[in-house]
């Protein structure tokens, strides 16, 4: 999804399911960063405030900022004392060396990656990235080949090992750290299985779909009735 508004009217379902898919990847890249209580980070495409909250719960001081009004206003609702504002990654609006550390999770495939890269860096001493890694390390793979057939994009050498690491050092940053780390999706029963694949789709287009997701889903089904997709993040730590 490239429009704002498009993640403003799936806000629920991404807080919901797709938002915790994360969380290991946000606290192995929080830890190489070398975290400590007092520092000043900002969350860059925060959605719906869940790195935010982790931070938090570190006694980091926080701010966030989201195109989204909509995940806007999840993230004030989960991290109440952060500085949430609506803006892009493009154009931040901290001054300089506003912060120890600017994180983006799943947020800089959304973005003009030059210039939000840019700004992390003038506004952060330490910038932390980090996305889905490629297809073959994904199971939602399988799930979206099903829904999209010949029209599925492959992933590229953006998803690749050392992209995001060479990404940060052509903006002057040295690289800390780079690893894949496993971020599994686990959802409780078939109706939210396709829920989750279907977020933003009307009662009708999601019922169509449904056969063609539980289908291409067998393989994941536990036998308490479970869904276990194995996937996996790739992420990068950098400094000045």
């Amino acid at each position: 999804m490239d429009d704002v508004d498009d993640w403003s009217s799936v806000a629920i379902d991404w807080a919901r399911y797709w938002a915790p898919v994360a969380e290991p990847a946000q606290r192995a890249l929080l830890a190489a960063a070398g975290l400590a209580a007092g520092w000043r980070v900002l969350d860059v495409g925060c959605g719906s405030g869940e790195l935010l909250a982790l931070l938090d719960d570190a006694g980091a001081v926080t701010a966030g900022c989201d195109p989204s009004a909509a995940m806007v206003a999840l993230a004030r609702a989960r991290s109440p004392r952060s500085d949430v504002r609506v803006a892009r990654g493009e154009d931040l609006p901290w001054p300089d060396d506003a912060f120890d550390l600017v994180t983006l999770v799943n947020a800089l495939a959304f973005t003009d990656v030059e210039e939000t890269v840019r700004e992390c860096a003038r506004v952060g001493l330490r910038v932390a990235v980090a996305s889905w890694a490629g297809d073959h390390h994904n199971d939602l793979t399988v799930l979206e080949r099903a829904l999209a057939g010949d029209d599925h994009e492959p992933s590229d050498e953006t998803r690749e090992p050392g992209y995001l690491g060479d990404l940060l050092a052509s903006h002057g940053l040295t690289v800390q750290a780079e690893r894949l780390t496993a971020t599994p999706m686990v959802l409780p029963d078939a109706t939210s299985l396709v829920h989750a694949l279907t977020a933003g789709a009307d009662p009708q287009d999601r019922a169509e779909v449904a056969p063609v997701l539980l289908t291409a889903a067998a393989p994941f089904r536990q036998d308490d009735g479970r869904y276990v997709l194995r996937n996996a993040f790739r992420w990068a730590v950098a400094s000045r």
